[in-house]
């Protein structure tokens, strides 16, 4: 919308004319409002099909009586309890209304007019949504094979440089960063800025040399790590991540962060949902051959793909996605397009229970055909 049309803009902080709104995955609601589809599929989110364990459903059932009361301002019990599963300070913690609004909080307090953000070509689009509307300037290096190239990343670095952003692994691509590699990058970083590491796929990853970032925050005082309870926990709905850091870096953030941020049912799930190993191993093993199940089908089909260690497959149809996803989308099967990202030909497949990945590739085959 122009100015012209929206006078309002004239009014805004600088980068916000600029920025388009972040499209998440088509609702099933809207699917079937727009075309009247029964019972489709969403592979677009990169949910977990499973859902939430029963300890995190039981506890959010526990919550209801309290309703009419505000949450613990201060997470104090979901601090706690991931202060003990990371052995770190309680202080190191900050909680977010799902790991993207960490990743905001960082924006607000480092970034601002005059200084810059480095980040990766396909990288997750929150880091230059959150950059630009704060009216910094973002540094955008080439990826290589789809993923991270962290020397392209240190030549962007300059005495302007405030926040340094890395997805491991990284979304929409599916790629990851050893942990030898990662560290000597971050390690040489300057103290002038920040570091972001998000490890919002952490849990599925079963590479050897992946690494656990949050175990450098002691050596690396510019280190934020983030995670969140959308993925493998089954949380998505209730909107719960954090991030680990220096306490001193932490007590920045918790001054911009909103109070009330994670709503009493989130926190209360997130603490039975940290303890719920069992579910987690469970969500962990359906991923896996599921992920499977999407790769064969896609050589079976011809099909390149980016390999993965996600819950989710991003493909290329060797051709532009859009046509073959309003095929899919009206047989009721839900995925991600990610021109956005840069990859015009390809489709982001979030892994499903195996009847719905079998039921999209049965689609997608359909959709070839046609």
């Amino acid at each position: 919308m122009s100015r012209a049309e929206n006078p309002f803009l004239a009014l805004t902080a600088p980068g916000l004319p600029g920025l388009s709104p972040y499209v998440p995955g088509k609702p099933i609601s809207e699917l079937e409002r727009e075309l009247g589809i029964r019972d489709p599929i969403k592979l677009a989110s990169n949910e977990n099909p499973l859902g939430p364990g029963s300890r995190a459903r039981e506890a959010v059932a526990a919550t209801i009586a309290d309703l009419g009361r505000y949450p613990d301002g201060g997470g104090f019990e979901l601090r706690r309890a991931l202060a003990d599963h990371h052995q770190v300070d309680p202080a190191a913690i900050t909680l977010g209304n799902g790991s993207n609004d960490v990743l905001d909080l960082v924006a607000r307090t480092f970034l601002q007019p005059g200084v810059e953000a480095v980040f990766s070509e396909h990288a997750f689009a929150v880091y230059p949504i959150s950059t630009q509307a704060v009216g910094a300037t973002a540094r955008i290096a080439p990826a290589t094979d789809y993923g991270h190239d962290l020397d392209a990343m240190a030549a962007l670095i300059n005495e302007q440089t405030r926040v340094v952003w890395i997805a491991n692994p990284n979304n929409p691509t599916g790629t990851w960063l050893p942990g030898k590699q990662l560290c000597a990058f971050l390690t040489n970083l300057p103290k002038t800025c920040v570091v972001v590491v998000d490890e919002a796929y952490f849990e599925y990853v079963r590479e050897p040399d992946y690494p656990d970032a949050t175990t450098w925050i002691g050596e690396l005082p510019n280190l934020i790590v983030t995670r969140t309870f959308s993925k493998v926990h089954g949380l998505a709905a209730l909107r719960v991540g954090y991030g680990i850091s220096d306490p001193r870096i932490a007590d920045l953030l918790n001054r911009v962060r909103q109070p009330f941020n994670v709503n009493a049912p989130a926190q209360a799930a997130a603490v039975a949902a940290l303890g719920d190993i069992g579910h987690m191993e469970k969500s962990i093993a359906l991923n896996d051959a599921g992920r499977a199940q999407l790769t064969a089908g896609f050589d079976r089909l011809g099909l390149s793909y980016i390999p993965s260690v996600c819950n989710f497959v991003t493909v290329d149809l060797g051709r532009p996605a859009e046509p073959l996803d309003q095929a899919l989308l009206s047989a009721g099967c839900i995925t991600r397009p990610v021109a956005n990202y840069g990859l015009p030909n390809h489709l982001r497949v979030s892994v499903g229970l195996e009847e719905e990945n079998a039921r999209f590739l049965a689609a997608l085959g359909h959709a070839f055909r046609r």
